[in-house]
């Protein structure tokens, strides 16, 4: 199996954490890119990686759609198996935005991970909030930590407060924020202090459970 990943090193990094792309962005965008660099200057070391199905597209410059979830989740699992074996240990968790986010909840009870990171997790197609993708969520034995725009159109503060998520997720809320967590100018909020507080929220969630 063939992984493209990025490290992100930091200094006397205090964990690990394995993080996957959107379903239409890869690693190199700019939302993992500043996410990656903010945590790696707080000593957590960030791995990104791109999906097969991406590696394609970056290859040939032709647009696909994402691999099917069972596929995904096998090379989500085999890289964190990869990345296990060939770099120092550390306490790792496992995450991504969006689509990556969800195929990390999907993974986590099978692994050996310490929390699993999602930045705006995708509770429903947009315009379909009767179809959930939460039922896995109720039953989560790992720590969840999700940070979510309020207004995101994959779920919203009032979406997902009426969803009956387990003990073990949280969600955080961004005022105004899409799924990309950016809010509307008139909020009076920028997008560059909403990524600041969600990799806020991520770094303080890592570091209490790093050990």
């Amino acid at each position: 199996m063939m992984f493209d990943t990025d490290v992100i090193e930091s200094d006397a990094p205090v964990a690990r954490l394995i993080l996957g792309h959107g379903a239409g962005a890869g690693k190199q965008s700019d939302f993992m890119q500043d996410v990656a660099r903010r945590l790696s200057a707080v000593h957590i070391e960030v791995v990104l990686f791109d999906f097969p199905y991406m590696q394609t597209i970056t290859e040939t410059g032709k647009r696909r759609p994402p691999d099917k979830a069972d596929k995904l989740q096998s090379h989500f699992k085999a890289l964190k198996q990869h990345i296990d074996d060939t770099r120092s240990a550390l306490p790792t968790f496992i995450g991504g935005k969006s689509m990556g986010g969800r195929m990390a909840t999907l993974i986590a009870d099978e692994l050996d991970i310490n929390g699993v990171v999602v930045f705006g997790y995708p509770f429903h197609p947009p315009g379909k909030p009767e179809k959930t993708r939460t039922d896995h969520l109720g039953a989560i034995t790992t720590p969840v930590c999700i940070i979510q725009g309020e207004r995101d159109t994959f779920g919203t503060r009032a979406d997902i407060q009426g969803y009956d998520l387990g003990v073990q997720v949280k969600c955080h809320f961004l005022e105004d924020g899409d799924h990309s967590l950016k809010p509307r100018k008139k909020s009076g909020f920028t997008h560059e202090h909403h990524i600041e507080q969600a990799c806020n929220i991520a770094q303080a969630f890592i570091k209490k459970r790093s050990h």
